[in-house]
């Protein structure tokens, strides 16, 4: 069931400890993930290509009000967690509030942190701390031409 796989904080560090103890990279990255498209579906298959396990760090509906703005996200959290949770190259969901990731990254303590190519490897919340214990900080290249407000104005206009 893919709800087995959205996991409070506790649950997930549990998680991710097993993975490691039993020699299993564990690869994590974040986002919004608001109105699912091809852009996303690329990244995530590539973040879990650099490790055996991948967890995903999801943004409540409250933080995704606090970066993009009162109107969105579009889609609901608990939706969107369980839509990250049915893709197979999708290991562990985590909801987190606050506005980055770090306390996230911090307790989780990934073999791997990737975010996309948008950002420089210096500018990556929580980089310091996969730094500090020898793990890899590394960029995945995005799909060109896909972003959630993208569509959301290729809608506006349409309708």
């Amino acid at each position: 069931m893919t709800s087995e796989k959205i996991t409070s904080l506790p649950e997930a560090c549990q998680r991710v400890q097993t993975w490691q103890a039993s020699g299993e990279q564990v690869v994590f990255t974040n986002g919004c993930f608001d109105i699912v498209h091809l852009g996303h579906i690329d990244y995530l298959e590539k973040a879990r290509a650099k490790g055996q396990k991948l967890v995903v760090g999801l943004n409540t509906d409250a933080s995704v009000r606090t970066l993009k703005g009162e109107k969105r996200p579009i889609i609901p959290e608990n939706a969107r967690a369980r839509m990250m949770a049915s893709f197979e190259f999708v290991d562990l969901v985590v909801l987190f509030g606050e506005q980055t990731p770090y306390a996230l990254i911090e307790a989780l303590q990934p073999d791997i942190l990737v975010k996309g190519s948008d950002y420089q490897v210096a500018q990556i919340i929580g980089a310091d701390i996969i730094a500090a214990k020898g793990g890899k900080v590394e960029t995945i290249d995005l799909v060109e031409g896909y972003s959630t407000t993208n569509i959301i104005q290729k809608i506006k206009e349409a309708y």
